[in-house]
């Protein structure tokens, strides 16, 4: 992509290395330098809350919001009970209208740290797409609308042509879905304005698709714009741990082990996750992702610190950095690690299993997993290795707090209720 955009929003995006594909560079940065352009990215309300793979999607918005144009964070309370089918094996289990009206309260909380939402110009709004997907009427739809696409075109979108490819079923049901989603930009051009939709590089048919029925039903110019897909140096999934997802909501994770899931990141991409999850100027980003040796490890405290100020605010952040440097530094316990605490039926009269208690920190997934662990020597109590995967923990020991660690980065405390 050789083209230099002159507006402020595409250089950010373009030097902190958003870009991957746009429908028309030249013409949208034309429009952004012209005045403000409204741009939305949709979520699907799957859960109550967002991980850190839809980060690089709200950076995004922020950074819009941020050089004087207004985010759309459009809530697919209708588009949820079909499921998209990209990059899928699998149909999605069907949620209840009220667990995803939850579900959308949850992410809202998410967007409220990244985004000013109001009534101003610039300000955020976040419509529902079940305000007009509930109350369509299917045969008028399927006239009126259903007519702009061919089943041979569809055929060809990676959303459905994998699911073929790997003889796995898709339904009619979510067959439809890209059909909604380019409704959905008709619609928010009609309603908002909308001249823009953004999104991961996975979607770019279903933004094509919304870009060709908009102009067409609406007779309106509109644009795409996605991001490359992320991935870590080592080749592995973005916003995955060893623990499971790494979560934005701190009910759903704590903002100490958000902190710790940036802290850990590999040297190789210190300097790319600083350009994307951070506000520094890319000049230090690059000197920062740069160091090597010990110097590294200062840039990824960095890296954490930045990023969780944006997600659980400055106090969150110093207080994470404070508690890994007591546990990793002074071999202290850290007031801020993950606590989790036990109800008395938990323990039988001996007590509890030093394996049950690393399955209920959540430091194991399973009881062979922490078998496993304490076989290989990665199973720390009290900072002493266990040794006994048959080693029984008396009540009276549980009474006080316990520190469970699982290898060098990762530790619970555990208490009695």
């Amino acid at each position: 992509m050789t083209y230099k955009p002159k507006s402020e929003f595409l250089h950010e995006m373009q030097t902190r290395g958003f870009l991957s594909d746009c429908t028309d560079l030249e013409g949208l940065d034309e429009a952004l330098l012209n005045g403000v352009v409204p741009a939305y990215i949709g979520f699907d309300a799957t859960a109550d809350s967002l991980h850190v793979g839809s980060l690089i999607q709200i950076m995004m918005l922020r950074w819009l919001q941020k050089t004087g144009h207004k985010p759309i964070t459009l809530m697919g309370g209708g588009t949820t009970k079909i499921g998209d089918p990209s990059g899928k094996d699998e149909s999605r289990p069907q949620l209840t209208g009220e667990k995803i009206n939850e579900n959308i309260a949850g992410i809202r909380k998410v967007f409220d740290k990244y985004l000013t939402f109001g009534d101003g110009p610039t300000d955020a709004v976040q419509p529902n797409n079940a305000e007009w997907l509930d109350g369509l009427n299917y045969i008028e739809f399927l006239r009126d609308y259903g007519r702009h696409f061919t089943i041979n075109r569809m055929l060809t979108f990676d959303s459905v042509k994998l699911r073929l490819e790997r003889e796995q079923p898709l339904t009619f049901l979510e067959f439809n879905y890209m059909l909604l989603q380019a409704y959905d930009f008709a619609e928010l051009n009609r309603r908002y304005g909308c001249v823009l939709q953004m999104g991961g590089s996975d979607q770019w048919g279903n933004i094509v698709n919304g870009i060709d029925l908009t102009r067409r039903v609406n007779q309106n110019t509109v644009f795409g714009l996605t991001t490359p897909l992320l991935t870590k140096a080592d080749g592995s999934k973005m916003g995955k741990s060893a623990s499971g997802a790494i979560w934005l909501n701190e009910d759903r994770l704590s903002p100490y082990e958000f902190w710790q899931f940036w802290r850990n990141t590999l040297d190789a991409d210190v300097g790319k996750f600083l350009k994307l999850f951070t506000e520094l100027p890319v000049a230090e980003c690059e000197r920062l992702g740069a160091l090597k040796g010990a110097e590294i490890n200062e840039a990824k405290i960095i890296l954490a610190n930045e990023v969780t100020t944006l997600a659980h605010g400055a106090d969150a952040a110093a207080a994470a950095e404070a508690t890994a440097r007591e546990v990793f530094e002074k071999g202290g316990v850290g007031d801020d690690l993950p606590t989790v605490t036990l109800d008395p039926a938990d323990l039988s009269d001996s007590g509890i299993s030093i394996v049950q208690l690393f399955v209920k920190s959540g430091l194991a997934k399973s009881g062979k997993e922490a078998k496993r662990l304490i076989a290989e020597g990665g199973a720390k109590l009290d900072d002493k290795t266990v040794s006994d995967a048959g080693m029984m923990i008396p009540r009276d020991a549980v009474a006080a707090t316990l520190k469970l660690s699982a290898g060098k980065k990762r530790h619970a405390l555990v208490k009695l209720g």
